[in-house]
């Protein structure tokens, strides 16, 4: 597609912002389910509830045969907004593109419940398959913004706690710097039309609860070690005030010998990979992650 539809987005993204000062977390929360409910979830999948690590999850499934293998899905939202059903359109491109069911799920959310509860949700939900006779060798973590973000400290929190690593990570615009640190925060600010670096410290002051964002578990595009981790793809756009989050992270993979694509789409918005039949951009970006997740889901 052409970077006029890129831009006819981005237009239209930025005539739906406002700057009103955000509201209350409950009204926050409503509102982001209103706009992810915007974007159509497609057919040719079972969804069911199930419970994962003591949390609710959502169970999707191709209506064929599954391809071997799990993918637990992280969904995005600051860490304070969003459920399994606000990613349920991502996350079911995943399931058919690769064939493989996947379990969203709904972790705890700040500020009721601050770092690092969602991590340990990640972990006891990945120990739970794990306990469950899944090999790890054929579970791969993904997610979006902010779940792309605990897709990886999920990985990081697993092996320090003596779990196997997954087979492979995809995160899509993920954060993975709480210090805020990266160049981008400032050139990619009034560039990108969903986030702001101003956005971004109220939110994450939520998410820290007045803890050291300088913790491998907060920032490991700064100081986290990644040593270990399995193969990563990172997606992330051009416009996007995360963009360094995904750029340093993967100069530490390449540093700590962990195999890295940094995949980087030019003049798109902030998880971009969810304007499925909008952006061709989109559709590519998918595929890309799909093919890189049975590639090593096969493996195991």
């Amino acid at each position: 597609m052409t970077r006029a539809a890129r831009r006819a987005l981005d237009t239209a993204l930025r005539a739906m912002a406002h700057e009103d000062e955000p509201g209350s977390i409950e009204e926050m929360r409503a509102d982001f389910a209103a706009l992810m409910a915007r974007f159509p979830v497609p057919g040719g999948v079972r969804r069911s509830a199930v419970e994962l690590g003591g949390r609710p999850a959502v169970l999707v499934e191709p209506e064929g045969e599954a391809g071997p293998g799990t993918i637990l899905y992280f969904h995005g939202g600051s860490w304070l907004l969003g459920s399994p059903d606000t990613a349920m359109a991502l996350t079911t491109e995943l399931v058919l593109r690769t064939g493989v069911r996947a379990v969203s799920l709904d972790y705890r959310l700040a500020p009721e419940h601050p770092f690092p509860a969602a991590i340990e949700d990640g972990v006891a939900a990945f120990r739970d398959l794990v306990d469950q006779g899944e090999d790890p060798a054929t579970i791969a973590f993904a997610g979006d913004s902010a779940g792309g973000g605990l897709s990886v400290t999920t990985s990081i929190a697993a092996r320090d706690a003596g779990l196997p690593t997954p087979a492979a990570i995809v995160a899509f615009s993920p954060g993975l710097d709480h210090t805020r640190t990266g160049a981008s925060m400032t050139t990619k600010d009034g560039v990108d039309p969903f986030l702001t670096a101003a956005g971004m410290r109220r939110t994450g002051a939520l998410y820290l609860a007045g803890q050291d964002p300088y913790q491998p578990l907060l920032a490991p595009a700064v100081v986290g070690d990644l040593t270990g981790l399995p193969p990563m793809l990172l997606q992330v756009g051009t416009n996007e005030v995360l963009l360094d989050d995904a750029v340093r992270l993967a100069t530490r993979a390449v540093e700590a010998e962990v195999d890295v694509v940094l995949d980087v789409t030019a003049d798109v918005p902030h998880v971009f990979q969810t304007f499925v039949g909008t952006l061709d951009e989109s559709d590519r970006a998918l595929d890309r992650a799909a093919l890189f997740l049975t590639q090593h889901l096969a493996r195991g």
